[in-house]
C-alpha cells in the first residue's frame, strides 16, 4: 500500500533548549561549543533532533538529561523556527523550550566534556544560525513566566534570604527593585516559611532565610500570584 503523504516533502524536526540559571547575583545561559558541522567551533544553544519514536518534550529532556545529567527540570516550549533558510545544513524546523536549573547542580565535569560554559545574558557571544533570536524569545517567556509563578523554586538553593530571592528577579528583570515593596508583596503571598535560620555572610545582624512552601504555592492562581 502506498503511503498516503508519500507526496508532500519531508523534514527535520529538533529541539533546541534555551538553559538558564542563576549564579546569586547575574541571571546566566549555557552554551555549547558546537564540535560539528555546520558552524563547527561556534557557540550554540543546546539541541539534537527528535526521534521518530519520541515526542518533542520527551527529545528536550533527553537532550538535557545528556548534558547536565540532571532529571526533571522546568521547562517550557516557546515557539517554532521554521524558516527555510535557518539551518544551512538542510530543511530543519526546531521546537525550542527555555530550562531552569540551578547553576551548582551541574557537574563540572560535564561541562568540560561537553565544553560547555555559562555566560550572562550581557556578555553572549555570537551564536549560531538564529539562536540569537531563539534566546531573545525565551528571555522574554521567562520574564512573562516570572511575573505570576515563584521560578525561584528552580533557579534557587533550597533555603534563601529575602535579599537573593529580590536579586534573582532584579536579574530576570534588569532592574532594580524597591525593597519594601518587594517584601510586602512577596510575604503576602503566603508561599514562604521563615527558618529559625540566619544567613551572615553579607552581614553581621545577619538574614532570616526562607523556603518555599510548595503545597501552598500549589494553590495558589496565577491571577492571585500577580506581584510583578
Amino acid at each position: 500500500m502506498a503511503l498516503p503523504y508519500k507526496a508532500h516533502d519531508l523534514f527535520l524536526v529538533a529541539v533546541d533548549c534555551i538553559i538558564f540559571g542563576f549564579d546569586g547575583k547575574e541571571l546566566k545561559v549555557l552554551l555549547v561549543k558546537r564540535s560539528f558541522e555546520p558552524a563547527k567551533g561556534g557557540w550554540s544553544l543546546i539541541g539534537g533532533f527528535v526521534k521518530k519514536e519520541e515526542s518533542v518534550e520527551a527529545a528536550a529532556g533527553r537532550i538535557l538529561y545528556n548534558l547536565t545529567g540532571l532529571t526533571d527540570i522546568y521547562m517550557e516550549q516557546i515557539s517554532c523556527f521554521s524558516n527555510p533558510n535557518r539551518d544551512p545544513g538542510g530543511r530543519v524546523l526546531s521546537i525550542a523550550f527555555f530550562a531552569l536549573i540551578k547553576i551548582d547542580d551541574y557537574p563540572a565535569d560535564l561541562m568540560e566534556q561537553h565544553n560547555s560554559g555559562w555566560f550572562p545574558l550581557y556578555k553572549v557571544p555570537p551564536l549560531i544560525f538564529d539562536h540569537r533570536q531563539m534566546l531573545q524569545m525565551a528571555k522574554a517567556g521567562l520574564q512573562a513566566k516570572a511575573a505570576s509563578h515563584l521560578i525561584g523554586f528552580e533557579l534557587l538553593p533550597k533555603k534563601f534570604t529575602l535579599q537573593q530571592l529580590q536579586g534573582l528577579y532584579e536579574a530576570i528583570y534588569e532592574t532594580v527593585l524597591d525593597k519594601r515593596n518587594f517584601t510586602r508583596k512577596i510575604l503576602s503571598l503566603n508561599v514562604l516559611r521563615k527558618l529559625n535560620e540566619k544567613e551572615k555572610e553579607s552581614s553581621k545582624k545577619g538574614a532570616f532565610y526562607f523556603v518555599f512552601d510548595r503545597r501552598k504555592h500549589a494553590k495558589q492562581t496565577e491571577k492571585s500570584m500577580m506581584f510583578l
